[in-house]
């Protein structure tokens, strides 16, 4: 069974690898989407995959060295695509969540990337 929870941060950043002329190479921001999805079994007696407090006690300490910050200065980050913020985003959070299946992060509500961690 996998459950989700969402989670919204603010941040700003550019993309300094992209052609001259390129709209992302000058600084803007984005109100990112952050789904995180869970896989496990019912745990008993609560008969739940996991509780969603504990979900978030785990992702919000991380989403929080984002929020309103300007990635490029985030070590990892110089680059910060939405591909390469997600997989910074799962090395960040997998550690703590080992049954973390699966993070889906939405740039701007029609654009995003899925990621299923290394590999996938």
């Amino acid at each position: 069974m996998t459950i989700y929870k969402h989670f919204t941060f603010d941040a700003a950043h550019l993309l300094p690898n992209v052609p001259e002329g390129h709209k992302c190479k000058q600084l803007h921001g984005h109100t990112y989407q952050l789904t995180v999805y869970v896989s496990g079994n019912l745990q008993r007696p609560e008969q739940w995959v996991m509780d969603y407090g504990d979900l978030k006690a785990i992702v919000k300490p991380v989403i929080d060295q984002l929020d309103h910050r300007f990635l490029n200065d985030i070590p990892g980050l110089d680059n910060p695509t939405a591909e390469v913020l997600v997989s910074w985003l799962w090395n960040e959070i997998k550690p703590s969540l080992p049954q973390l299946q699966t993070l889906e992060l939405k740039e701007t509500p029609t654009s995003g990337v899925i990621y299923n961690g290394p590999g996938q």
